[in-house]
C-alpha cells in the first residue's frame, strides 16, 4: 500500500443470489461476486485479514469459500456459515464480508450487490453495470484457465 494514510481493517460487503441449490451455480455466483469486490476495490489477497461467507438455509450444495480458493486465495482465512432465517428474507442468497487492510476510507469502499440481492442495498445500485462476459474472462485468467 503506497498511500501515506494509515492502514486500517475495513469491511467490504457483497451479496448475490442463485436460481438453484446447485454446486456450479453457487461457485459461479460467488466467483463473480468476489471478483467484482476485488476489482472495484483493488484488493490484493495479501492484504485480506479474512472473509466470512454466509448462505441462506436453502443453500447447501457447496461451500462458497471454495470460489475464493479457486481464485487463488489459498492463504486467506475463510469461514462459511448460515444466515439467520428471518421470515420473509431474501432466499437463495450468498453474502460475503471481506476484512481488508487498506488505507482507503470507509466512503471509498465499493460494496457489490448482484442479481436479486440488489434489493438488499438499493442505495448502491448506481454502480457501473457489470459486463459478465468480460468478468468471466478475468475469472478464468485468475484461475489459470486462459
Amino acid at each position: 500500500m503506497s498511500d501515506s494514510r494509515s492502514t486500517v481493517c475495513r469491511g467490504v460487503r457483497g451479496a448475490t443470489t442463485v436460481p438453484a441449490d446447485d454446486r456450479d451455480e453457487i461457485l459461479t455466483a460467488t466467483r463473480q461476486l468476489l471478483a467484482l469486490v476485488i476489482r472495484r476495490n483493488g484488493i490484493e489477497a495479501g492484504d485480506v485479514a479474512s472473509v466470512t461467507f454466509t448462505v441462506t438455509k436453502d443453500l447447501g450444495a457447496e461451500f462458497p469459500a471454495l470460489a475464493a480458493r479457486q481464485l487463488g486465495w489459498l492463504d486467506v482465512p475463510l469461514l462459511c456459515a448460515y444466515e439467520i432465517a428471518v421470515p420473509g428474507s431474501l432466499p437463495m442468497c450468498i453474502r460475503l464480508l471481506v476484512h481488508w487492510n487498506t488505507s482507503k476510507s470507509q466512503s471509498e469502499i465499493q460494496h457489490v450487490y448482484l442479481h436479486g440481492a440488489k434489493k438488499l442495498r438499493p442505495d448502491l445500485n448506481e454502480l457501473p453495470a457489470v459486463d459478465f462476459e468480460e468478468l468471466e474472462q478475468w475469472i478464468r485468467a485468475n484461475m489459470g484457465e486462459v
